[in-house]
């Protein structure tokens, strides 16, 4: 299902970012997707570090109030990126359209407020490794958008999130059973769906042409975003930062540099320079890593409908993403 003209074009990368090649499309000549070594590079970060965020979620959960760290993470991280842009490539590179702005405002809200914000609040009562295998049907979530927008699915495609949403409902069984709390579980779900309108819009409205200037303002954005929520819950009332354990710091500093600076920027310069379809693959890899760093770190349980809903979506995911390249 994924196109030439469903995904960003060369053209608005070329100044900042290397592209995927492709060979001229033709009546009788299916068009043909060059990956870069960028995009396999940017790929492996994204699939290792966002696997181990997970787990640095839950612990800076464990003492800071959810939105109010989160909120903290992604403007720092936000402001970092940007210092770091004016240094290497000149303030100039910073400046922005206002309708640019405003979709990289809303494209940030979607993805870290809507998105990530709410799996904070989510891991507050729901296992690290079960959030993972929860947003792993984010690429199913992509599948129906895009059919919504009016790109047919390929058959495989159809199996693929009918087998996504077989293994969601399995995966909310600890929630029905009481294991966990349902309302996390459907926190999780529902920013699943966020994220992926966050990720489809994203090469579909007017963004900043460089990656790296659009991540920096999404951060911001979205940080902005989850700081006035934790306000609005009145997270910062009580609040003793003495109380705050250092190994919670330390999850959040690895948070803003490593699942901010780093994955998140090479995640926003992959939604321009890649096929979105590629990109989704993230979720069934993501998953394996969070299981077993909750495992060995948090002695976190891998219950029966953990292990057959995890697996049911990692076997839809990948024949989602397996069909839907080929078209």
């Amino acid at each position: 299902m994924t196109s030439p003209a469903a995904d960003p074009a060369p053209s608005e990368l070329e100044a900042s970012a290397p592209t995927a090649a492709t060979t001229p499309a033709t009546p009788s000549t299916p068009t043909v997707r060059r990956i870069s070594g960028a995009v396999w590079a940017a790929l492996g970060i994204v699939y290792v570090v966002w696997g181990s965020t997970y787990l640095g979620i839950r612990i800076v959960v464990e003492t800071m109030p959810p939105f109010l760290s989160a909120g903290l993470r992604f403007v720092v991280a936000g402001l970092l990126l940007a210092g770091l842009i004016a240094w290497r490539q000149g303030p100039s590179t910073l400046r922005v359209t206002r309708p640019q702005l405003a979709s990289a405002a809303l494209v940030g809200l979607l993805l870290l407020l809507g998105g990530n914000g709410l799996i904070v609040l989510a891991e507050t009562s729901v296992p690290s490794g079960l959030a993972a295998l929860l947003v792993a049907v984010v690429p199913a979530w992509v599948v129906v958008i895009k059919a919504v927008f009016g790109q047919r699915p390929t058959p495989g495609g159809v199996v693929g999130v009918l087998l996504g949403l077989a293994g969601l409902a399995v995966l909310t069984l600890p929630g029905l059973s009481g294991e966990v709390r349902i309302g996390g579980v459907l926190l999780v779900v529902v920013a699943t769906l966020l994220w992926s309108v966050g990720s489809f819009s994203s090469s579909r409205i007017p963004m900043p042409a460089n990656p790296f200037t659009a991540s920096a303002y999404e951060m911001v954005a979205g940080g902005l975003g989850c700081a006035a929520l934790g306000l609005i819950r009145g997270e910062q009332y009580g609040l003793d930062p003495t109380a705050f354990s250092a190994r919670s710091w330390i999850a959040l500093a690895y948070l803003v540099v490593f699942g901010s600076l780093i994955a998140f920027t090479a995640y926003a310069w992959l939604l321009q320079s890649a096929p979105l379809s590629l990109v989704a693959t993230y979720a069934y890899v993501n998953p394996v890593v969070a299981v077993l760093l909750g495992a060995l770190v948090l002695d976190e349980a891998l219950t029966w409908p953990i292990a057959l809903g995890g697996a049911v979506v990692v076997a839809g995911v990948c024949l989602i993403v397996s069909t839907e390249r080929r078209s």
